[in-house]
């Protein structure tokens, strides 16, 4: 056996790397690692990695090679790489484009299927959950309908075989249009950035079959949006884009308006308030979603079959609900291209996201960015509070577990500690973020600050934001409902009170309302209870940003520490 005592990375047989966060190669092996791992622990000094068959096929498809992971696991660990693992490596790897979909030479409602080998066809044959989709084609091939193109690759994924999707899309109706130069909403000069440009790149791939699906990964606050644009004027197709909030759609109307040649004429919204379809029509996943009672059609999913659309655009695509997935399994046919900060989705689900929008095309780590000067330099603080007295300790220590999480986070003691922070940046534009409506209206009425949650009409939301954006307020309370899509580009400073339990794409939104560009940077605090459930949770949620180079100071509220 080799040992380099010198190298950062432990490589154990069941898959789990072990990565040393004081040494001084962490951050080289950080982002290496985060290209085909996925982050499960991030305690202060070992950071625990885990290679899952479904982050090395998303390597895969973005261009690593099974050798440049192979290479560079040798090179950075203390001890020689199991081989065990390393065989595991190169056949999940390899499967990636073992098996293919292309389109029928003589049958246009089929598709068929190629194999590498007539071994992996048989192999193929026999599996249980797809033999019902397979049809036999000839003597040598088999095919699926067009329309099981989706459930198709869903259940070979979950069988260990991801399918190579080249059977093409249908052309949707033309809609010709070109971006602007200059922006109409402030005469500035537009320029898609060169990251963004090669994001639609390599998603478009030149028009082949093997490009116009897949996911872009991009952290907040580095014009995800413009990406989308840069894509349709590739396409030059009708689009279909499907947003978190009402909010969210108006500001993609906003920006597709002032960024290009399109006119109002051609851009519509699809919301509770206006139904416009449209050439561009931009509407909620809450509108596709919902029904009059659980027995009842979803009344608003025909806007997937109303237009022939040319490209669909999933934005937050970590957040898909259930029901629109199985609508995008059937519209295998058009375009789709989605955007997140992060493929992590707290309900497993990541394999549809695989399967049905497609692969992961690109993605660019948050602190390359930040040290480019595209998103701002953020300062991360965990702000630890006690319980004032012993009465409400032992108040949480008697509470069921499903309660505890609520009672840590509605700790009176952390209203001390906010009051704190909001005197701190007082010149500064702050978000106060939290989950739990009774504590940010108690918060709104004691800084005698505005409040927008989900019962805020949507248009007394848009005036709130832009009195934001003006700077005519400089404190706002907010819910779950500014987790996304909200451009805020002058917050510079975020609370969160409360958090969703574990949920770390939450964390990395929340994060991401105050990482546009600004000259002193960003400061992000969450503020907890100490040795509770909430501590425990907020350790789960930071486990993201601490993948992407984000370090969580720990402050213990009162103390002077946390300087500006």
């Amino acid at each position: 056996m080799h040992v380099r005592p010198d190298n950062p990375l432990i490589v154990q047989g069941d898959g789990k790397v072990l990565l040393e966060t004081k040494h001084p190669k962490y951050e080289e092996v950080r982002d290496f690692l985060s290209r085909f791992a996925e982050i499960e622990t991030s305690p202060e000094h070992l950071h625990t990695y885990r290679i899952h068959p479904l982050s090395l096929w998303n390597a895969a498809s973005s261009g690593l090679k099974r050798d440049e992971i192979i290479e560079g696991l040798r090179a950075f660990s203390k001890f020689d790489v199991p081989p065990d693992v390393l065989t595991r490596i190169s056949e999940t790897v390899d499967r990636y484009g073992l098996v293919k979909l292309v389109t029928h030479p003589s049958d246009p409602a089929l598709l068929r299927l190629e194999f590498a080998t007539a071994y992996i066809a048989k192999l193929v044959g026999n599996l249980k959950p797809v033999k019902e989709l397979l049809v036999a084609d000839g003597n040598r091939y088999f095919a699926v309908s067009g329309g099981h193109r989706g459930v198709f690759k869903q259940r070979m994924l979950l069988e260990g075989w991801p399918v190579e999707d080249l059977a093409g899309f249908l052309p949707g109706d033309p809609m010709p249009f070109e971006l602007r130069e200059t922006m109409v909403q402030n005469g500035k000069p537009f320029v898609v950035r060169d990251y963004q440009r090669a994001s639609a790149d390599r998603w478009f791939q030149e028009g082949q079959v093997s490009g116009g699906h897949g996911v872009i990964v991009l952290p907040c606050g580095a014009g995800k949006t413009i990406v989308a644009i840069a894509a349709m004027q590739k396409v030059q197709q009708h689009t279909l884009i499907l947003a978190t909030n009402g909010a969210a759609v108006h500001q993609w109307v906003r920006e597709i308006l002032d960024k290009t040649t399109l006119t109002a004429a051609d851009v519509g919204a699809y919301t509770g308030e206006t139904k416009e379809i449209r050439p561009v029509t931009v509407t909620t996943y809450q509108m596709l979603t919902w029904r009059a009672s659980k027995t009842d059609e979803f009344a608003h999913l025909h806007l997937f079959r109303d237009r022939n659309w040319g490209m669909l655009v999933y934005d937050e695509v970590h957040l898909l609900p259930a029901p629109v997935f199985g609508a995008t399994a059937d519209v295998q046919a058009r375009r789709r291209l989605g955007l997140t900060a992060t493929l992590v989705r707290e309900d497993g689900r990541q394999g549809d996201v695989f399967s049905l929008v497609g692969p992961r095309r690109y993605d660019m780590a948050w602190q390359t960015l930040e040290e480019r000067g595209f998103i701002a330099e953020a300062r991360c603080y965990e702000v630890r509070v006690d319980f004032q007295t012993a009465a409400a300790r032992k108040k949480y220590e008697d509470a069921s577990e499903m309660t505890k999480i609520h009672v840590a986070t509605a700790n009176p003691a952390k209203m001390a500690a906010l009051d704190g922070l909001l005197k701190k940046h007082k010149d500064d534009h702050v978000l106060v973020i939290g989950t739990y409506l009774d504590q940010l209206k108690q918060i709104a009425a004691t800084q005698r600050a505005p409040l927008i949650t989900g019962e805020t009409p949507p248009r007394e939301r848009e005036v709130l934001f832009q009195k934001f954006r003006d700077g005519r307020i400089k404190l706002l309370v907010v819910s779950k409902v500014a987790n996304f899509s909200i451009d805020l580009p002058d917050a510079n400073v975020a609370i969160e009170i409360s958090g969703s339990y574990g949920s770390r794409q939450e964390e990395a939104q929340r994060l991401g309302r105050v990482l546009r560009p600004k000259k002193d940077g960003a400061w992000f605090y969450t503020i907890v209870t100490r040795d509770t459930k909430e501590q425990e949770f907020a350790m789960k949620r930071q486990l993201f940003l601490t993948e992407q180079g984000y370090r969580y100071h720990v402050q213990e509220a009162g103390s002077s520490a946390v300087a500006k």
